[in-house]
């Protein structure tokens, strides 16, 4: 009778630590499964960005230990170069194809929302450079902008017109790569854009068709705050990418003539790995990283008076 009792008693107290002991399984296997992304995070992203802190603050060529120097690589970067700000004039040039591509690109993407014959075959077309190498696109730009032997100057001396050095000349350089940027966005851009027009519900322009609203007012009215979530998706990770645009500028112009096409990001590519300078590059990728982040906040508090949301 006592053996039962104390059998019964324990009972309780078996059940709790079998629970406690499941629980423990549990967490062991939860922080098993998180630790790889929190190890990537620490090993490729925190320690890194962590060294280029404390190394912008430091004269440090990547071969011998930094010597801290305080606040001089700043101090040079806004004061003393005036490369720095011809390069972030010639990134923000650089991001004045962005406005010319979305709105190409929402043409695009009405036009093929359409329901007509072989639409399919046409939005693979126009999406298929967003899968294509950016390098092999980039060489055959550079071809097609040769000046002596180019398809681009080739088909306008067809109708009369000498075309111009383009990516040799200081002046059509930066517009070359505008030209080229806005070709290679708008794929990516396209897809978006059909995405969000064919969610806006169909209700709105019978509505509206009812109404007396002609294809203008549904376009203003409707189409253009409905798809405005996408819109403003598409403005920051565009102008995210220009700022950080590199192989293109490499490839096709190596920043010249004269730094006409030298935007931050290949400039401080120059500083770090031609030059050696890491300190100086790390300095200039901070700058770079808080007028980004600057620039979205922007973004995102001036959309509060143009973008609605269901």
């Amino acid at each position: 009778m006592q053996k039962m009792e104390a059998s019964i008693d324990h009972h309780p107290i078996e059940r709790s630590y079998k629970r406690k002991r499941g629980n423990y399984k549990e967490y062991l296997w939860a922080y098993l499964f998180i630790s790889a992304p929190i190890l990537g995070f620490l090993l490729f992203a925190f320690i890194p960005l962590s060294f280029s802190v404390y190394v912008s603050f430091t004269q440090y060529s990547g071969y011998q230990s930094p010597v801290f120097q305080g606040a001089d690589n700043y101090s040079r970067l806004l004061t003393k170069d005036p490369l720095f700000w011809k390069t972030l004039f010639n990134t923000f040039y650089s991001a004045l194809g962005i406005p010319i591509g979305m709105v190409i690109a929402l043409g695009i993407a009405m036009s093929l929302n359409q329901k007509i014959r072989g639409i399919h075959f046409f939005r693979t077309v126009f999406f298929l450079p967003t899968i294509s190498s950016v390098v092999a696109l980039t060489l055959l730009w550079k071809w097609m902008f040769n000046s002596e032997y180019g398809m681009l100057n080739y088909l306008l001396d067809l109708i009369g017109i000498h075309g111009p050095a383009w990516i040799s000349s200081e002046q059509w350089a930066m517009p070359a790569m505008i030209i080229q940027g806005v070709w290679g966005g708008l794929g990516f851009h396209m897809v978006l854009y059909l995405a969000a027009l064919q969610g806006v519900p169909k209700s709105l322009y019978e509505s509206a068709e009812m109404d007396g609203a002609n294809g203008w007012q549904r376009f203003l009215r409707i189409t253009i705050p409905c798809i405005s979530p996408t819109t403003l998706f598409i403005l920051i990770t565009s102008i995210i990418g220009a700022m950080q645009d590199f192989p293109r500028f490499q490839i096709m112009t190596e920043g010249g003539p004269n730094y006409s096409t030298t935007t931050i990001v290949y400039y401080l590519f120059q500083n770090a790995f031609r030059y050696m300078e890491m300190g100086y590059a790390s300095a200039m990728a901070w700058v770079l990283g808080i007028l980004i982040m600057m620039i979205t906040l922007l973004n995102f508090w001036m959309s509060k008076r143009w973008v609605h949301y269901e």
